[in-house]
């Protein structure tokens, strides 16, 4: 199947290095201490944040930092499947941990020592990248609850097929089985927090396929600051500052 048409184009009509439209908002949950949607063109994601707080299971109090909880979950009506998937599957389990990790490298845990952080992420609509919008969504939620945070991390994949390396893949392009990279930076520290791969690359095109993703991390960092800055701009004229 031909992903590149020969006029340059996707099968969605974007350029090999142009992203999906992307939009997010802050807030949409009101009893979470911070919450957030992020939606990567037609995948949409939510993310709830509860914490810090009391740790519910003692036996896993941390003496000198914050336990970060991490829980990943697709609703049954986010793909067209109709086949209902069992709430701990694999996928599931691996994603929650790749979040975690991914959140844990920016959240400043060491200064809510004793306490529980929360994070709940939801797949409204899937349509690829989805482990990459709930890292977005996350930071959003994270920051929205006044988590401190070393910086704010944003995700963003890249691929190569049909021997061009392509930005942001959707679900039919990263259906195709080709080399998938997908990546999450601390973008002010310049420091990568998950590396994930599908399937093997020459070193060279690895390279300009992550170089790639970088950039696209990068363009959502840009977003996600503007979008809380507008919000914060927002609380602002609501408290009369």
């Amino acid at each position: 199947m031909e992903y590149v048409s020969p006029e340059g184009l996707r099968l969605d009509g974007r350029r090999p290095m142009e992203m999906r439209q992307i939009r997010a908002e802050i807030g949409a949950v009101s009893n979470a201490d911070g919450s957030a949607v992020f939606e990567m063109g037609n995948t949409k994601v939510i993310a709830a944040v509860y914490g810090p707080r009391e740790v519910q299971n003692r036996s896993q109090q941390i003496n000198d930092q914050a336990l970060v909880r991490c829980e990943y979950s697709m609703a049954n009506f986010s793909t067209g499947d109709r086949m209902r998937k069992p709430k701990g599957d694999r996928r599931s389990t691996e994603i929650s941990l790749v979040i975690r990790q991914t959140m844990e490298a920016c959240i400043l845990t060491h200064l809510m020592p004793r306490s529980q952080i929360d994070i709940f992420v939801q797949v409204l609509q899937a349509d690829g990248g989805t482990r990459s919008a709930c890292i977005n969504a996350a930071t959003l939620a994270l920051a929205d609850a006044g988590i401190p945070m070393r910086d704010i991390v944003t995700s963003c994949s890249a691929g190569f097929l049909n021997s061009t390396p392509l930005l942001d893949l959707n679900y039919v392009e990263d259906s195709a089985g080709g080399p998938d990279v997908t990546v999450g930076i601390l973008t002010k520290l310049d420091k990568v927090t998950l590396l994930q791969m599908d399937s093997k690359l020459p070193m060279d095109i690895f390279e300009n396929v992550m170089q790639l993703a970088i950039e696209g991390c990068k363009a959502i960092a840009n977003y996600i600051r503007e979008v809380m800055l507008e919000n914060t701009k927002e609380l602002e004229y609501r408290r009369g500052i």
